[in-house]
């Protein structure tokens, strides 16, 4: 049995266990984070600087949100890309790119799916750019566990200030580039890894299908969920982790900015062009990072995704945390999490200039973009 990765997050909107989580709520009860404006279903966020964010929401609506030193923030819509969900966006310059997700074929996905937007200033709507769908029909995964090779989910974004805008397909399991022509090129690709089915789920799934005992080995997805760009110029990439979504599996990836067609490869993950920065963090769904060298990891639940799409009680708390690794491939990995514990089905991070940690989410129902302090 695979989940495939849309399954694994759209799924997660009709829980009744989730019903009544918001992020409003959990800020009441910290004090070390603050809400900046509310949000329908929040996903994607990019800091443009100087109290100024872009953000995505489940109705296909993109905005910029105002920071006011007095009174609320202002939220300004830019435009809308029509039904669906608005899965990351990021800006060159006055430049925004909004990228839409799939979960199927070319062939089976409805227009504006899988594709990159790009909008500007005095555009009446966003226009598409690059059609995922269309490119990973014609690039297949050759390590996919589901029988269906061409599919294209694509989840994370990040635009390469020397050039060209990065998309992580969660379904294609690979990271792409998409040049500025609008021509794509395959940067890495994501194999699969060994993981054991943990203790905890129950016996069946939420249709009455039966689960497999815990301990189960199963050869898993990695979900290439999302990418940044680090300090030092590499790209890094992270995963949820396909079922049985395994806590402590999922890995973020640095990859040499110069790589084609490299190899992620988890039973050797410090060879080649692709390499593991970090291992044994949980259901990946964004990255960040900031101009000191630390990455950001949101983990949509602690538990992991699979727990909160069959109920598990306390599997709606997810977080975000600050890593930063010392020198060398096996260097000492330093990890804090941040606002610790007060994280509802966090959805994307990002972190301006000045070191300010923006937050979005719950990505389900009604959520808000917030700093964490």
């Amino acid at each position: 049995m695979i989940v495939p990765a849309v399954g694994a997050l759209m799924a997660v909107a009709i829980l009744p266990a989730l019903a009544g989580h918001s992020q409003a709520n959990s800020q009441a009860k910290s004090g070390s984070i603050k809400q900046i404006a509310e949000l329908s279903g929040p996903r994607g966020v990019a800091s443009v600087g100087w109290g100024k964010t872009l953000v995505t929401e489940d109705n296909g609506n993109f905005d910029l949100v105002i920071e006011r030193k007095h009174g609320d923030a202002k939220v300004v819509n830019l435009g809308n890309i029509g039904p669906g969900f608005g899965n990351a966006i990021d800006n060159r310059g006055k430049t925004v790119y909004i990228l839409t997700g799939g979960g199927g074929t070319e062939a089976d996905l409805p227009p504006g799916a899988a594709t990159l937007f790009k909008w500007k200033p005095g555009w009446d709507e966003a226009k598409p750019f690059a059609d995922i769908a269309a490119y990973q029909a014609t690039d297949p995964d050759p390590y996919d566990q589901e029988n269906i090779p061409e599919d294209s989910n694509p989840f994370g974004l990040a635009v390469d200030p020397r050039g060209g805008v990065l998309v992580s397909d969660a379904a294609g399991n690979d990271l792409l580039k998409v040049h500025f022509d609008g021509s794509i090129t395959t940067i890495a690709r994501l194999k699969p890894r060994l993981v054991k089915v943990p203790d905890g789920l129950p016996a069946t799934d939420p249709d009455g299908n039966p689960l497999p005992p815990a301990g189960t080995p199963i050869l898993s997805e990695d979900v290439a969920t999302s990418v940044t760009i680090g300090a030092d110029g590499y790209y890094y990439v992270g995963e949820l982790r396909g079922f049985p979504g395994t806590p402590g599996t999922s890995q973020i990836w640095r990859i040499n900015p110069h790589a084609k067609n490299a190899v992620c490869d988890p039973k050797h993950p410090y060879r080649g062009m692709c390499q593991r920065y970090v291992d044994h963090l949980t259901s990946i769904v964004d990255l960040g990072a900031d101009r000191w060298g630390n990455i950001y990891a949101v983990t949509l639940s602690k538990m992991s995704w699979l727990a909160v799409e069959l109920g598990v009680p306390g599997s709606e708390v997810g977080a975000v945390y600050k890593i930063h690794k010392s020198h060398g491939a096996h260097g000492h990995v330093f990890k804090h999490e941040l606002a610790r514990n007060k994280l509802i089905l966090p959805g994307g991070v990002d972190v301006s200039w000045s070191g300010k940690v923006y937050e979005v989410g719950p990505v389900f129902g009604q959520g808000a973009l917030s700093v964490i302090r």
